[in-house]
C-alpha cells in the first residue's frame, strides 16, 4: 500500500514523553508511528525537528475590526505561520442567534487556512434562550464577559460579512445574565469561559484614576485591580458549583486571580484556567507606552512569575493569545492609555515565545508544551481524540518545531491585519518551520503555501452526563 505522506527522522513528543519514529499519514489521519519507511507520495523530512500534536489557540478575536470573511484569511494565514492548526473565535454578535449567526458560519466556512472553531458570547436573555440554537450549529462553548456593564459596557461586536463598518454596542452583563448562562449551559453540557473582572470595580477604579490625571499601563493596571477579578472569579464559581457546570477562565495573568481559583476549585467548582503569552512575558513595570493594553491588564513582575510558577506546576490548563486582529490607528486613538483600545495581535507568537522563554528555558517540558497548546485544549472543547494528539485516527494536524531556530519578530512576518506586534524586534530561538492541517502542508518555512478553504470548522463533542 502507498500512503498519502510519512514525516521522516523527526522527535515526536507524545504524552509518555519523545520518540524517534515516522509518522504515517493517509486521507488527512495518522495512520500510526514506524520505523519503517513505507511506500509514499510525499516525505517530509524531519531531521532536527520535533513534531507536536497541531496547536489550538483557545482564544482569538477575529471579524471585528474586518469582516470575517477578509478576517479568516489574514487571521489564519498568521496562525498557520505562527504553528497554530486550530484556531477558536470568541463569535460576538448583538442580534439574535437565529437572525445573524449563519451568515457568520457560511462566510468562515471558505475563508481559513487552518482549521477552526467557535466559542459563542452570550450578552442578553434572547441569546441565552437560543444556546440550544448554537449547540446544534455546532458550538458548544459559551463565552460571559463579567467585565462589560454599566457605565464600562462598550463593545465592539463582529461586523456583519463584507461590511467595512464598526458595529459599537453597549451591553450589561449583569450577574443574572451571568447565572442564567450558566445554568444553560450546564444543561446543554457546555463549558462556560469567564471574562473575570467585576465591572461596577472596574467603572469606579477606572473613574478615580482619571480625575486624578493618571496614565499609563501601570494606572490601567491599578485602576482594574485583581482583587477585581478575584471578585468576580468567586461570584461566577459560585454559579459553577449550584448548577455543576465547568467553567473555563480566560486570560488569568495575576497571582491573586490565580489564589482566589485554588479556592473555589477546593470549594468543588469544575474549573479550567487559560493564561496568554503576554502574561507570562510582559508587566508594566517594564513596558513603555499604550500598546500592551489589554483587559486584564499586564500586572507586576511578581505577578509575571507566578503566572509561570502556576503554569510549570500544571496549575494552568491551556495557553491562549487573546489575539485582537485590529490596527494601530485604531488602538492608539488618542493621547492617553484611557483612550487607547485594549487588545493587541498575538496568534503568530505565542509558540515562539512559549518555546523561547518556557521550553529552552527549562521552565517547563515539551510534554507540557503539547498539554497546555493542544492535548489539554482538546479534552477540555469535545475536540479529543480527534485533535490534540498523534494518535492512529486522529486528525494529521503536525506541527514541526526547530528549537535552535533563531528569529526577530517582526509585524510583517505573519501577513495578519495588523500592522505592529508587542514584540517587535525581540529575538526569540524555537520556532515552528512546517505545519500540517489535517495532512496537507499549509506553512513551512514561514510562507503559506496552503490553500484557502482548507480550514474546516472542527466537530465538537459534548457530554450531556458530565
Amino acid at each position: 500500500m502507498t500512503y498519502d505522506t510519512v514525516i521522516v527522522d523527526s522527535h515526536v513528543i507524545l504524552p509518555q514523553g519523545m520518540v524517534d519514529k515516522n509518522i504515517i499519514i493517509d486521507e488527512g489521519k495518522v495512520v500510526g508511528l514506524t520505523n519503517e519507511l513505507p511506500a509514499c507520495d510525499t516525505k517530509i523530512n524531519g531531521n532536527g525537528l520535533i513534531s507536536v500534536p497541531g496547536p489550538i489557540d483557545t482564544h482569538v478575536h477575529y471579524g471585528v475590526y474586518s469582516p470575517i470573511n477578509e478576517a479568516a484569511k489574514t487571521e489564519s494565514h498568521a496562525a498557520a505561520i505562527g504553528g497554530v492548526t486550530t484556531m477558536m473565535r470568541m463569535l460576538r454578535l448583538g442580534d439574535p442567534f437565529s437572525s445573524s449567526l449563519q451568515a457568520q458560519l457560511d462566510a468562515a466556512s471558505q475563508n481559513h487556512y487552518v482549521d477552526y472553531a467557535i466559542h459563542a458570547s452570550i450578552f442578553t436573555p434572547q441569546q441565552i434562550n437560543e444556546m440550544d440554537y448554537c449547540v446544534n450549529k455546532g458550538i458548544t462553548s459559551f463565552k460571559i464577559y463579567m467585565n462589560l456593564g454599566g457605565e464600562i459596557g462598550h463593545v465592539y461586536m463582529d461586523m456583519p460579512p463584507n461590511s467595512s463598518e464598526l458595529v459599537a454596542a453597549n451591553v450589561d452583563v449583569t450577574d443574572e445574565i451571568v447565572e442564567q448562562t450558566v445554568k444553560t449551559a450546564a444543561s446543554l453540557g457546555c463549558p462556560v469561559l469567564v471574562h473575570a473582572e467585576d465591572y461596577e470595580s472596574c467603572g469606579c477604579g477606572i473613574q478615580t484614576a482619571r480625575e486624578k490625571k493618571q496614565d499609563g499601563l501601570s494606572a490601567w493596571s491599578e485602576s482594574r485591580s485583581p482583587e477585581f477579578e478575584a471578585k468576580a472569579i468567586k461570584t461566577v464559581s459560585k454559579f459553577g458549583r449550584d448548577y455543576d457546570c465547568v467553567i473555563y477562565f480566560v486570560h488569568i495573568g495575576s497571582e491573586q486571580a490565580l489564589k482566589q481559583i485554588q479556592e473555589e476549585k477546593k470549594l468543588g467548582t469544575k474549573i479550567f484556567v487559560e493564561t496568554c503569552p503576554h502574561y507570562l512575558t510582559l508587566s508594566y513595570e517594564k513596558q513603555d507606552g499604550y500598546l500592551a493594553k489589554v483587559m486584564p491588564p499586564i500586572r507586576t513582575e511578581n505577578d509575571r512569575k507566578a503566572v509561570w510558577g502556576a503554569l510549570s506546576t500544571n496549575q494552568i490548563d491551556t495557553i491562549g493569545t487573546d489575539h485582537v486582529a485590529n490596527q494601530l490607528k485604531l488602538k492608539l486613538g488618542g493621547d492617553d492609555v484611557w483612550s487607547a483600545l485594549a487588545g493587541f495581535p498575538g496568534i503568530g507568537t505565542v509558540l515562539p515565545i512559549v518555546l523561547n522563554d518556557g521550553v529552552n528555558q527549562n521552565k517547563i517540558t515539551l510534554e507540557q508544551f503539547v498539554r497546555f497548546t493542544s492535548k489539554n485544549a482538546a479534552q477540555i472543547f469535545g475536540m479529543y481524540p480527534q485533535k490534540g494528539t498523534l494518535e492512529k485516527n486522529s486528525d494529521a494536524d503536525v506541527t514541526m518545531i526547530d528549537l535552535r531556530k533563531e528569529k526577530k519578530v517582526t509585524s510583517e512576518l505573519f501577513g495578519g491585519f495588523s500592522d505592529y506586534i508587542v514584540y517587535e524586534g525581540r529575538n526569540l530561538k524555537g520556532w515552528p518551520v512546517k505545519t500540517i492541517v489535517r495532512g496537507e502542508l499549509v506553512a513551512e518555512d514561514f510562507e503559506v503555501i496552503g490553500k484557502l478553504g482548507h480550514g474546516k470548522l472542527v466537530q465538537r463533542n459534548i457530554d450531556r452526563n458530565s
